[in-house]
């Protein structure tokens, strides 16, 4: 799943964040919704909160997939409201899952 400097597409974006919502549910974190692009003119992620429900927008066009990809990570660790060394574990088990090397099946709680 993780690639160099290439580009970032639509397919690509909606299979991360299908994976990231796995991977936070395994790990017992809230899965935020994802969308592209934000609503806010200039901005690469925005996060909206609605009737509880947090939602992760994310520009994916003329944007390399790394920066897409970290963007998406953070928007989880950010719709949990994690810091300091819960943020730390969430994001390791985050990466570790779209880079294949995680059992999301069988993940701790990192919360």
């Amino acid at each position: 799943m993780i690639g160099s400097m290439e580009a970032a597409t639509t397919a690509r974006f909606a299979l991360a964040a299908r994976e990231l919502a796995q991977a936070a549910r395994a790990a017992g974190l809230t899965a935020p919704g994802f969308r592209s692009p934000p609503r806010l003119v200039g901005a690469d992620r925005t996060l909206r909160t609605r009737a509880g429900r947090v939602t992760v927008a994310i520009r994916v066009r003329g944007r390399p997939w790394l920066p897409v990809l970290s963007d998406m990570v953070e928007g989880v660790v950010a719709a949990n409201g994690l810091v300091g060394p819960p943020a730390d574990r969430a994001r390791e088990h985050l990466w570790m899952a779209v880079a294949g090397e995680a059992p999301v099946d069988r993940a701790q709680q990192v919360a």
